[in-house]
């Protein structure tokens, strides 16, 4: 019976301690949550013209290789900007009911190309995981680039708003 008793108050314990955990982790997630991007490595994998020259200086088995290459670190990439995005929702969020009208409205705008940027990203993905089946279709994620860089003037804008001394840096 006593073991029975343990075991239930070890439960329970256990259980208030992964919920306050997860709350915290909620809370106090955003900014510390976000990963540098190198706008310039990701804009040369995305180039089209880059993957002209390549296609036009490599032979086909070896231009599909490091195409596949290319396309999976991309994909990478573009993972990691569909979690920045998640990441700015959040601190987007934080600051929907600001006081500030000013930094309302840019939170609201946070969101909005965050929210555009995931389902992007998520579409892109699909688009790379084709094109890594058929590695000579062009393919650009230009797209997924562009809005990340609007989204991080975007979030620099919120982060100044709220507090000039914090930097919000999303690519590196």
């Amino acid at each position: 019976m006593n073991l029975a008793v343990l075991l239930v108050i070890s439960a329970i314990i256990l259980l208030v301690v992964v919920i306050s955990v997860s709350v915290s982790r909620l809370r106090f997630s955003g900014a510390r949550d976000i990963q540098p991007v190198d706008i310039d490595a990701f804009r040369n994998l995305t180039d089209t013209r880059e993957s002209k020259y390549l296609r036009s200086r490599l032979p086909g088995p070896e231009f599909r290789r490091i195409q596949r290459i290319r396309l999976r670190a991309m994909a990478a990439y573009v993972q990691t900007v569909g979690e920045n995005a998640v990441a700015l929702i959040r601190i987007g969020q934080m600051g929907v009911n600001s006081e500030n009208a000013e930094t309302a409205e840019a939170a609201r705008q946070l969101i909005d190309q965050a929210l555009r940027l995931r389902r992007n990203a998520g579409a892109a993905m699909l688009r790379i995981y084709l094109a890594r089946v058929w590695p000579t279709v062009d393919f650009a994620a230009t797209p997924i680039l562009d809005g990340y860089q609007r989204l991080s003037g975007s979030a620099m804008l919120l982060g100044r708003l709220q507090d000039p001394a914090t930097t919000v840096r999303v690519s590196a």
